[in-house]
């Protein structure tokens, strides 16, 4: 990833209006400066705050429709868009690829094409390919948000993650996460979560460390400005964040491993493993978890040191954040309401 444009805002200081955030989508972290990101964590800060009343309502989006398209399975990214849109106010309409045309041989553009004529005002797109979202991304006039694509990207997972991590730390608004070294161990290979992760992450300043048996790491991935390890027990030496992530067997062809038993021994994070790490260090999963291989249950239930659910809980908040900015033209928002910027 390219270094930050020095000329852009610092910590906490934004363009005015649609200039702080010009992207018309959401489709990946690596094509967002710096202050773009930082941009979004604060917009999220509200939301975080109204998910923890009794109330839980705001009716931004009145009026406004939106489209979980998924082609792909999903549990806690569905719900949380879903429970986004509905805070906001929005119509939301969950689409499952099970039981849409393109189980009938219906093609990814065409379907793209109905769902634009149906008007939605923002559409949410999971599937199995690199680059689908992007590419219904250009045949759509609505902002499009991507909840994971193949091995690509999972934007707000990693916007997500970062929010965890400043409430984690008592971070101010605005506070990027320089100095904080961050370990992400796991299948590197497979991982849209662990791609927009370095690079949201590097972006933020964090010192990011990839860990993993050789076959399950990218080729060149040093490239993209983290320091690779194999040697698990070395990985966490001065870590303050473990981010584990599970083996994507639906993704693998072939025997990238000995066995799941031979993994966890030399990947899997237990509580022994973990005392290798900072004192204070924290651990992170996107979930699903695999207990017992990546990481086991006395490390994922840590009263203290978990923020697993705390993830979740980051997640609803993004997301209204996401759909909130990328709608503000939209709906006509003071300050908003000039040509985007291009794809994002």
């Amino acid at each position: 990833m390219q270094p930050s444009n020095p000329n852009t805002p610092r910590t906490g200081a934004y363009p005015e209006g649609g200039l702080a955030f010009p992207h018309r989508d959401l489709t990946g972290i690596g094509r967002l400066e710096r202050h773009e990101i930082l941009y979004l964590l604060d917009e999220a800060e509200q939301w975080v705050e109204l998910n923890r009343q009794p109330q839980k309502r705001a009716g931004l989006l009145s009026g406004l429709t939106i489209i979980n398209a998924f082609f792909e399975n999903s549990t806690r990214t569905l719900l949380s868009f879903e429970i986004a849109g509905k805070r906001l106010g929005a119509d939301v309409v969950n689409m499952h690829a099970a039981t849409s045309s393109v189980k009938k041989g219906e093609t990814l553009i065409d379907t793209a094409i109905t769902l634009n004529a149906m008007r939605a005002d923002a559409i949410v797109i999971r599937h199995a390919s690199s680059g689908a979202v992007r590419l219904i991304a250009g045949k759509v006039d609505c902002p499009v948000l991507n909840a994971g694509d193949g091995q690509h990207e999972h934007p707000t997972q990693a916007l997500l993650d970062a929010l965890t991590i400043r409430h984690a730390l008592h971070l101010p608004r605005g506070s990027d996460l320089c100095g904080l070294k961050v370990t992400i161990c796991g299948d590197i290979l497979h991982s849209r979560v662990a791609r927009s992760n370095i690079l949201s992450l590097t972006a933020l300043g964090a010192d990011v460390r990839v860990c993993a048996p050789p076959a399950l790491l990218p080729a060149e991935i040093e490239a993209m400005g983290v320091t690779v390890f194999h040697d698990f027990d070395a990985a966490l030496k001065g870590a303050n964040i473990i981010m584990m992530l599970r083996l994507q067997q639906e993704r693998m062809q072939g025997q990238f491993i000995p066995s799941p038993r031979e993994y966890r021994h030399l990947y899997g994070l237990t509580l022994d493993r973990f005392a290798r790490a900072e004192p204070d260090a924290l651990v992170m999963h996107p979930g699903p978890m695999n207990r017992g291989i990546e990481i086991d249950s006395q490390v994922a239930d840590h009263p203290t040191r978990s923020l697993i659910t705390s993830q979740v809980e980051s997640g609803v908040a993004i997301r209204m954040a996401c759909l909130d900015v990328l709608t503000r033209r939209a709906r006509g928002v003071p300050g908003w309401a000039r040509t985007a910027g291009g794809a994002a």
